[in-house]
């Protein structure tokens, strides 16, 4: 059982809920961060590794009360109530300053990476011959991903469902984003941006009692993408969270040190001076999606010039970003 939560708690976990949906939404930056940091981590993955077969049986046999209790079910009601507000409304304004202002949005990225890996650093005394290598392996594994090239995008349902088990593991898994692997995989833009404008359309309309999109082909096939792309997710989040409470029950020092070396490894694909390189076709003309949106095809970095102003005030944001991450760790031991 767990003790209750005063009005204060809740409301922090619907914000943590918040911070969780928005990073998720960006690529490179995970939402596990969020949960690792802001100190719910683990009862985030025990709650998730609590839908399990028992659960199931609570359910069926209409034990609604016992089986809310037993997944604790007040903690991840008010985290995923968070997320989905987030989705529709933070990652919106998120979407407007990566636009607009894309270096500072990722040099505050940045500097909450540099303030995640001190966090999680600092009271981790357990470096020794088997700690170390695992770092090392993290690490070189972080780094290896930043620098893959994207494939092209691929609508094949078995595919979206693998696709939605391995977006999730930026939820569960910190420093490993799952938005920047789907761009790996090529179906960011099919599945987190097509797929969700195609489910907010569909809902307008219903809204306004216009049942049309039911004769529209291509809409109800990014409708069954999303289902199975969420089916993969919730699939994924389960199972995933099943193998990593193992590992953090018996191999504790060394999961963390693999986390550790892996987000030190993935500061290159959150890099702010970066250029973007869209998808052209043969003559040179810029390809677009369904949306009318440039296709991103990868990222080239480069050093910034230490004469621009731009460059100092990309600067203030990675210090912004830090002090966000030491804010959360200060919030934390105040708490406890």
């Amino acid at each position: 059982m767990h003790a209750p939560r005063t009005f204060s708690d809740k409301f922090w976990l619907v914000i943590k809920g918040l911070c969780m949906g928005a990073a998720n939404k960006v690529p490179g930056v995970s939402g596990g961060i969020v949960a690792f940091v802001g100190g719910f981590y683990e009862e985030f993955i025990y709650s998730l590794q609590k839908i399990n077969i028992k659960s199931f049986k609570l359910l069926v046999n209409g034990r609604f009360k016992s089986f809310y209790q037993y997944i604790n079910g007040q903690f991840l009601t008010l985290l995923i109530f968070g997320m989905l507000v987030s989705y529709f409304s933070i990652s919106k304004l998120l979407d407007y300053f990566l636009a607009y202002k894309e270096l500072y949005v990722w040099s505050a990225f940045f500097g909450m990476i540099i303030g995640s890996i001190y966090y999680i650093s600092k009271d981790f005394d357990h470096w020794n011959k088997k700690t170390i290598p695992a770092g090392l392996f993290g690490l070189i594994l972080g780094i290896a991903i930043s620098f893959l090239n994207p494939a092209t995008q691929n609508d094949n349902l078995i595919f979206i469902f693998f696709c939605g088990m391995i977006s999730v593991s930026g939820m569960t898994l910190p420093g490993l984003s799952g938005s920047f692997i789907l761009i790996l995989l090529g179906n960011y833009v099919l599945l987190l941006v097509d797929s969700v404008n195609a489910l907010y359309d569909t809902f307008s309309e219903i809204l306004q009692d216009d049942f049309s999109f039911t004769q529209n082909h291509k809409r109800l096939n990014t409708l069954k993408i999303l289902a199975v792309f969420t089916t993969g997710s919730a699939v994924g989040l389960v199972t995933l969270s099943h193998l990593l409470t193992y590992l953090l029950k018996h191999f504790k020092h060394i999961t963390t040190a693999i986390i550790i070396g892996f987000i030190t490894g993935s500061l290159g694909v959150v890099w702010p001076w970066k250029k973007t390189i869209l998808k052209t076709a043969a003559d040179g003309t810029l390809q677009v999606d369904s949306n009318g949106n440039q296709i991103i095809v990868n990222y080239e970095r480069y050093f910034p010039e230490l004469t621009s102003a731009e460059t100092w005030w990309a600067f203030l944001f990675v210090l912004i970003g830090v002090f966000i991450l030491l804010g959360l760790d200060w919030y934390g031991k105040n708490r406890k």
